[in-house]
């Protein structure tokens, strides 16, 4: 079993998770993840990663020698630029996403878990100065999502509205947030 330290690079054996560790206790390995998340692992979830020399495979060579390959394409009616780059986080809301298991927890504790993730994300994301987040809180009977809306009803500077149904269906919220400069 690897010994974790504190600023190793890791990765999640059964996900695709990757970050830095945090904390160590006992078995308990805390990361921050590259989106700025706190989650905490058992030390025989995760591995270290080695960041001292880039590995590319053959497959992934062959995949960017197609895409340079294909014809240009004209000049499409794309998004503006301001949009363009505007960061985009994803927030899952989905129980399972955000404990370990929901066994014995009540539907009180499940929704006020997710609320609670949904608000200091949003707190994240205006500290970022990120514009953009998507909730993804599935379709269910709608409480979690009516709820949410309550929540982003008590910021001023946040507009919300269903996010792309092609991308996400009927289960997600988009909100923009206004940058006060």
């Amino acid at each position: 079993m690897a010994v974790f330290q504190i600023g190793d690079k890791v990765e999640t054996i059964d996900d695709v998770i990757s970050g830095k560790v945090t904390k160590v206790s006992g078995g308990s390995i805390t990361i921050e993840t590259n989106d700025g998340f706190e989650l905490d692992f058992e030390a025989n979830e995760l591995v270290k990663v080695d960041t001292g020399d880039i590995r590319v495979s053959n497959f992934e060579i062959n995949q960017v020698k197609a895409q340079k390959e294909l014809p240009k394409k004209r000049k499409s009616q794309g998004l503006k630029p301001k949009e363009r780059n505007a960061p985009k986080m994803e927030v899952d809301l989905h129980i399972h996403q955000l404990t370990r298991s929901s066994k014995g927890m009540s539907n009180h504790e499940m929704l006020n878990l997710q609320l609670d993730t949904a608000r200091r994300q949003l707190e994240f994301a205006m500290r970022k100065r990120i514009q953009k987040v998507v909730f993804i809180h599935g379709v269910g009977e709608g409480v979690l999502k009516e709820e949410l809306y309550y929540l982003f009803r008590r910021y001023d500077n946040v507009k919300y509205y269903d996010a792309d149904y092609q991308k996400y269906g009927l289960g997600a919220t988009e909100i923009y947030i206004y940058q006060n400069s």
